[in-house]
């Protein structure tokens, strides 16, 4: 029994000592993180595990609340699906008043949950602005000229706009779910600066739309150059702020002090401050009388850039379900900020499971579910 224990510890250690010589150390972090409590990829409350950095609020700016807030009870479709999906938020905003809210396990009006790529529509915000203020000249700006240890056969041709239309070129794997994918070694690496220049743009960029979560990263690098700021104090200050969201949020970040944040995902916060992205774009980019975004950017944002990808504009999921133009914000496991502006409508899920995703829809069935059942219980009011 000795010499078997003896060998086996040798085993033991050659394995960990052979991870970490391959630059696979972070597999025991993601183990550590998601296996040994429990889930198979990354969670709601995960940013426990992480390094995170504050977004501040300001004063806060409560929402209206409207004089029929929760007088309609949800529908039995939208309850069954509350409870298969394992929501634990669901907020629908009408007129500017939150109409019905209701909130399941850890949700709550204060919770912090993560709300994964949601967090990409924030980034763009955060472009929207930088151009805004002169910071960076526009979409076309050329992402070498802040990054220049940028490489591949292309990397001179990618401009900012590309990174927020999802149409880089860069090469990456989009797997939640493989060990050794580059999305799973951006979420669990330290060092993701490097990760992301080690990535060659060696596609054309600027061709088609192509979802990519490398890109949302490499354009909060490119925001951090230009505006000198991290990702999270910028947001802070143009954003959290101005618009007087109700709790400080926080944003996981690759490792302590000067570590990146994981732009892609992981904004923590809850579905009333969220849901202001919505009422943001709603107005134009207008709140309380101050511009806080450029219509123009805004617009061009819920558009699509590719006529062959109808589905996605510049951060932003777009439909156009019931012929009705719908814009959304969306993140793994079913994070939804949904924004119907000509019914004045916001529809806010998060929780803990996603609807069905098929090849041949861009959209997930719960979308449609959410919108639908919204629509019912408006309904039964009016």
């Amino acid at each position: 029994m000795k010499k078997v224990l003896k060998w086996f510890l040798v085993l033991l250690a050659a394995i960990v000592a052979l991870i970490y010589i391959f630059d696979l150390g972070y597999l025991v972090r993601a183990v550590r993180v998601t296996y040994l409590t429990g889930h198979k990829t990354a969670f709601l409350e995960d940013y426990t595990y992480f390094e995170n950095r504050e977004i501040k609020a300001g004063t806060p700016q409560p929402w209206n609340v409207s004089k029929d807030y929760n007088k309609v009870k949800p529908t039995e479709k939208l309850e069954q699906t509350h409870n298969e999906l394992q929501t634990t938020s669901f907020l629908i905003i009408k007129s500017d008043s939150i109409w019905h809210e209701s909130y399941f396990d850890i949700g709550a009006t204060d919770s912090k949950t993560n709300s994964f790529s949601v967090a990409k529509s924030i980034v763009t915000s955060a472009l929207g602005k930088a151009i805004d203020l002169g910071i960076i000249p526009g979409l076309d700006s050329k992402v070498i000229d802040y990054l220049p240890e940028l490489t591949g056969e292309f990397a001179s041709e990618l401009t900012v706009g590309d990174l927020a239309s999802m149409a880089s070129g860069q090469h990456w794997d989009e797997n939640y779910y493989g060990p050794t994918s580059v999305t799973t070694q951006a979420y669990f690496k330290k060092n993701l600066r490097k990760l992301m220049l080690s990535l060659p743009i060696d596609q054309k960029p600027g061709q088609h739309f192509i979802y990519q979560s490398g890109d949302t990263q490499l354009l909060a690098m490119v925001l951090e150059k230009a505006t000198k700021m991290h990702l999270a104090d910028f947001v802070s200050k143009y954003f959290w702020q101005p618009m007087g969201m109700e709790h400080d949020a926080i944003w996981q970040i690759d490792h302590a002090d000067d570590g990146i944040e994981k732009a892609y995902c992981c904004v923590a916060s809850n579905a009333r401050d969220f849901a202001k992205f919505g009422k943001l774009y709603m107005q134009d980019g207008m709140w309380n009388g101050q511009q806080i975004l450029s219509s123009e950017y805004i617009h061009k944002s819920i558009n699509p850039r590719f006529k062959e990808s109808p589905q996605y504009g510049y951060g932003w999921w777009l439909s156009n379900y019931k012929n009705k133009h719908i814009y959304y914000m969306r993140g793994h496991l079913g994070q939804f900020v949904i924004v119907i502006p000509e019914d004045e409508l916001i529809i806010v899920r998060l929780g803990h499971i996603k609807g069905l995703q098929t090849e041949t829809d861009p959209h997930s069935n719960d979308l449609y579910i959410y919108i639908d059942e919204t629509y019912r219980m408006l309904d039964q009011k009016l």
